[in-house]
């Protein structure tokens, strides 16, 4: 059976959390290889409303594997809190295991990311604040507190009295604020996480190694999205890791040529989050009516998306870096009442046409949309089971974001239900 990767093909927020519980229910392992607390999926089935950060979508699988890979970083606290809403909602939940090699939010992490953000003024980025990039740096820094840290005493407290010391320079001299992480309490408590999560945190390598040589099927669940990728992304803003399928691939601790399928999700029009370049972004009544009817409100903040027209440039690079196969297009729906609808094809600077992704910002800032209009289908699409039975118009929409991007189709969403999806590839 394949291991599938299922990534965010654009900026993010595209509607991942739909497909992978999707595909988690065919899935043996589920596989959350990278990111933090900021990332959030949304997962609406039988049993309610969920919205997740840190535990796998698969969860909701009793029969299957769930692990939180080793590129994750995670805040204990957050965890906790999913796994008691998860247990409070009367799920019987999939096996979860934790990295032992995966890192450790740190209070002192949350309270930097939040001053650094502050001190950047205008040149903000536009982060949750929930001490992702910090404990990347300390991870790339080699100074990190690790999952396995927690269940040893005077690991934890000779890495945490060093690190803290560190820390609370850097806010005194940097910042001028008086340090209020205080060592002993940090201690105590990451000592109680880790009493708390003992059950889970484990090495994965073994258990990745068992269920690739079984042949069972594996689903890689992506964070965020391509765009935000740390180096293939918009730079600089981006999020503090790798979202591509190589990243999943390493997060998870398998090898590339075990990888049978890359499923990139894209929404059928453009969103993102927070600052940077948004080259067919709409500011005006389109992009609040785009906000309104797709409830394009941030998982984890609550911020408003910033919306725009399908952007089949950044996509096709997306998929060119990634080796994405299959395309899941998701809120078609939103579009039923548009009776224009376009597709940025090419970019214009100045004199010139671009067909690829500058890497400069301000480059970025500055190209024209190149767009190609379609006719909508005005009616509703949220019925539909069979792409056959798409309006003729939406099949054409559909057909020419796939001809555009260079993928097959493999399912479209036609609504927030789990049974309002039309499946044309099969992927397990």
């Amino acid at each position: 059976m394949p291991v599938v990767a299922a990534l965010g093909a654009q900026w993010g927020d595209e509607g991942k959390g739909r497909i992978v519980d999707l595909l988690a229910q065919q899935a043996r392992m589920i596989i959350r290889s990278a990111g933090g607390p900021n990332a959030g999926h949304t997962v609406i089935n039988q049993l309610g409303t969920f919205r997740l950060h840190l535990v796998p979508a698969g969860i909701f699988n009793s029969e299957a594997t769930n692990v939180i890979g080793s590129n994750v970083v995670v805040d204990p606290a957050v965890l906790i809190s999913e796994l008691e809403m998860i247990a409070a909602a009367g799920v019987t939940p999939g096996k979860l295991y934790i990295s032992d090699r995966a890192h450790v939010i740190m209070p002192y992490h949350i309270q930097l990311d939040q001053l650094e953000e502050q001190a950047k003024g205008e040149a903000r980025l536009g982060t949750t604040g929930r001490g992702v990039g910090p404990a990347y740096a300390d991870k790339v820094n080699r100074i990190g507190i690790r999952m396995g840290d927690l269940l040893h005493e005077e690991t934890l407290l000779s890495r945490l009295t060093y690190v803290l010391e560190q820390k609370q320079r850097i806010l005194t001299k940097l910042y001028g604020v008086t340090p209020s992480v205080s060592l002993h309490e940090t201690y105590l408590q990451y000592l109680g996480y880790g009493r708390r999560l003992r059950e889970y945190i484990t090495p994965i390598h073994p258990i990745v190694q068992r269920a690739l040589e079984q042949d069972a099927p594996m689903l890689l669940e992506g964070n965020q999205g391509a765009l935000l990728d740390l180096d293939y992304g918009t730079f600089p803003y981006v999020t503090s890791t790798a979202t591509s399928a190589p990243g999943l691939l390493q997060g998870a601790g398998i090898p590339p040529n075990r990888l049978n399928s890359v499923i990139g999700v894209f929404k059928a029009y453009t969103t993102r989050v927070g600052a940077g370049p948004f080259p067919t972004e709409q500011e005006g009544s389109l992009g609040d009516e785009l906000r309104e009817r797709g409830k394009e409100y941030g998982t984890t903040t609550g911020r408003p998306r910033r919306c725009g027209w399908f952007d089949a440039v950044l996509a096709r690079y997306v998929t060119e870096v990634n080796g994405i196969d299959t395309i899941a297009l998701t809120k078609l729906d939103v579009l039923d009442s548009m009776k224009r609808i376009r597709i940025c094809v090419g970019y214009k600077l100045h004199d010139t046409e671009l067909d690829y992704l500058p890497s400069t910002p301000s480059v970025l800032n500055a190209v024209e949309p190149i767009y190609e209009e379609l006719r909508g289908w005005n009616q509703s699409t949220s019925h539909v089971r069979r792409f056959e039975d798409l309006p003729e118009e939406a099949q054409t929409y559909v057909a020419r974001i796939c001809e555009l991007v260079g993928a097959r189709l493999g399912m479209i969403s036609i609504g927030p239900e789990r049974d309002q999806m039309i499946m044309i590839t099969k992927v397990f």
